[in-house]
């Protein structure tokens, strides 16, 4: 008799620990750009092809580019936190004053190395604004390389060419960068600038080099204007990768894992990374249009910038925090992974 009960319970036990181990997951990414954005070609299609490896084809990614599943880039994380979509890659600065405490690696002057740079983001995340981010699961925060100025008639050597211009930029740091050297800053996602500057709503933009042909910068602008290596990028956006958190939970243990492997400090790194390695192919095929704004210009940047820096540590200040201690934070940890 206890062998004939035995049996069908060993089966039942198997049969209710069969789902958890065969859980096959299509995760819905969502995100602003076109396929032939560094983000989709270089980083997210990769990193699906990774998990997919990793957990034996178990997780599998849909990936929507250009805001396929609806809304604006700035509601790709509520779209994320709602469950709209199971990942999102977005700019947490589309969200103008929400996610005060990580702008400050958005500020003049910061950024050097993306890859360093990115690492040092992640790990201020995890010390510092934790509870800024509470709402989804994190899976990495990264830079990209160096903004520069894309410019549709003059280009910039120095804060008087900006005068009187309409100039995009994507956060509210940068925009008041732009605004402290004299330009009429004009905030907007990326994804908009190919129409403004094909309507003569903007004079030019900043963007990093990588993305410029995905957004036609290179055929709708004819100056192209960087700045000095030594004195540090004009400036850089903060960029978060992440996962609904429900879904994250829902995952079986060794699906988690999978994702866990392939998250955090590592994989925000090697995103900046890849950012600031797709730079160099589209500098090089604007050949001769490009300029380099001198050090001895961007000393006076750095005085016209630095109320921009002191208006945050005020702001953020106000807001409960100590300003003062997380620029230095940021400082020390970007100075840490050089």
């Amino acid at each position: 008799m206890g062998e004939r009960v035995a049996l069908p319970v060993a089966v039942l036990l198997a049969m209710l620990a069969w789902p958890a181990q065969a859980q096959e997951v299509t995760l819905k990414i969502h995100h602003f750009l076109p396929t032939g954005s560094t983000a989709h070609s270089k980083f997210l299609l990769p990193w699906c092809e990774r998990i997919a490896r990793e957990s034996a084809n178990r997780l599998k990614c849909q990936i929507f580019p250009s805001m396929q599943l609806g809304g604006t880039p700035a509601q790709l994380y509520d779209q994320v936190k709602d469950g709209v979509a199971d990942i999102v890659w977005t700019v947490p600065g589309y969200s103008a004053g929400r996610f005060p405490l990580i702008e400050v690696f958005e500020l003049p002057f910061v950024m050097r190395d993306p890859a360093a740079t990115s690492k040092a983001l992640w790990e201020y995340v995890q010390q510092n604004d934790l509870q800024e981010f509470t709402d989804v699961k994190p899976l990495a925060f990264h830079v990209h390389g160096p903004g520069t100025f894309h410019m549709v008639r003059k280009p910039v050597t120095s804060s008087d060419d900006l005068r009187g211009l309409k100039v995009r930029a994507p956060t509210r740091q940068s925009n008041r960068l732009l605004a402290a050297l004299g330009a009429t800053p004009v905030g907007m996602p990326v994804s908009q600038v190919p129409e403004a500057l094909s309507k003569g709503v903007i004079d030019g933009a900043l963007v990093p080099y990588e993305v410029v042909p995905a957004i036609k910068a290179d055929e709708l602008t004819k100056y192209h204007s960087e700045t000095d290596a030594s004195a540090g990028a004009l400036y850089t956006t903060a960029f978060i990768f992440a996962m609904n958190r429900a879904k994250y939970d829902t995952l079986a243990p060794d699906l988690r894992k999978v994702i866990d492997a392939n998250s955090g400090i590592a994989l925000s790194g090697d995103i900046g990374r890849i950012f600031a390695e797709a730079d160099a192919g589209p500098r090089k095929a604007l050949k001769g249009a490009v300029n380099v704004i001198p050090g001895s210009e961007l000393a006076r940047w750095r005085k016209l910038a630095q109320p921009v820096i002191d208006a945050w540590v005020k702001d953020v200040t106000a807001k409960g925090a100590n300003g003062a201690a997380l620029l230095d934070s940021a400082n020390r940890l970007i100075a840490k992974h050089e």
